[in-house]
């Protein structure tokens, strides 16, 4: 029985595939594994350098971009998680992780993670502690739930006015000790740890969501059966952010704020006044159009996506590129 079956979705990033695909084989511990590639139609020979390169990946290669929750499924269900057609127990791996092609592993950080999840038979999910190329903090490597009211803070910027308040700054939680573990609302995609038997229990990710707000919502899906979900900052993980959301800003844009109208509408919208559901329909679509304004009169290597509630944004400065920031 395999202890981890790693997910890793690609879309034209084959060199920092290469990296994290390296970083990955490079792991220590006493612990089975495999790793799933999926590659959502790339055009740059991701595919191909898999094949040559790393001949003991499971490459799955989709003929269509279907986005990240599509992708993620497709590598899931070939690991053996389906809740709609249940295995035999000892054909599931007993932890699923997803895992960004923009990131680079410690050689360490998989057997530590697998230790912390031993650790917390509570836990449904866990991260690590995310660092940019630059050293700064990838804030979205531990959330609450943008509910409307942590959404209205954040996008009136009241979380940038009072980093350290526990009202203000739910969202990212710049109030706590980056280097203090902690049970979370969400963790990022870019790097989360699944126990199988919760994945069995809730189902796979949304594939209505296509690149932003399907990690929120299969944390809280999760913590809604109950179990928890931990920020474990003893493992540190290089991010690399916003690789592939860039290539095509303008769609990611408009897919930013659609997931943020998708979840509010499947998690919030029944249980919130009408008033306030209005005031969120009126100001989703304000809220993209500035976001699209700006990101087409910025200079071409400033374009991105929007850096405002739903996690995994990319990065908006040329930092420099190195691993120094995990060592």
């Amino acid at each position: 029985m395999l202890d981890l079956s790693i997910i890793i979705v690609n879309y034209n990033t084959r060199d920092r595939l290469r990296d994290c695909l390296r970083s990955v084989y490079e792991s220590r511990g006493d612990f089975a594994y495999e790793v799933r590639v999926v590659d959502n139609a790339s055009a740059d020979g991701s595919g191909a350098m898999v094949r040559e390169e790393f001949p003991q990946v499971r490459l799955v290669e989709s003929s269509v971009n279907g986005g990240y929750a599509y992708a993620n499924n497709l590598g899931l269900r070939a690991a053996g998680f389906d809740p709609h057609i249940p295995p035999p127990t000892s054909h599931i791996p007993t932890y699923a992780l997803l895992l960004n092609p923009d990131t680079v592993l410690r050689p360490d950080a998989l057997a530590s993670m697998l230790a912390f999840m031993e650790a917390h038979p509570e836990a449904g999910a866990a991260g690590p502690k995310l660092v940019l190329a630059d050293g700064r903090l990838d804030l979205a490597c531990r959330r609450s739930f943008p509910t409307p009211e942590v959404s209205f803070h954040r996008l009136m910027g009241l979380s940038k006015l009072f980093p350290k308040s526990r009202r203000f700054a739910r969202y990212n939680l710049t109030y706590l000790d980056p280097d203090e573990e902690a049970e979370v609302d969400s963790v990022v995609g870019a790097f989360m740890m699944v126990r199988g038997e919760a994945i069995q229990q809730v189902g796979l990710l949304d594939e209505r969501f296509f690149a932003y707000g399907e990690d929120l919502d299969l944390c809280l899906r999760i913590k809604q059966r109950g179990w928890t979900v931990f920020y474990n900052p003893a493992v540190t993980v290089l991010h690399y952010k916003g690789e592939s959301s860039k290539q095509h800003s303008y769609r990611m844009n408009v897919e930013f704020y659609r997931a943020m109208r998708l979840f509010h509408n499947k998690h919030y919208r029944r249980r919130t006044p009408f008033f306030i559901n209005w005031l969120i329909d009126l100001g989703i679509p304000l809220f993209c159009g500035l976001a699209l304004v700006r990101n087409f009169l910025r200079p071409r290597e400033r374009k991105g996506v929007a850096s405002a509630v739903y996690g995994k944004e990319s990065g908006r400065r040329n930092a420099e590129e190195h691993q120094e920031a995990v060592k």
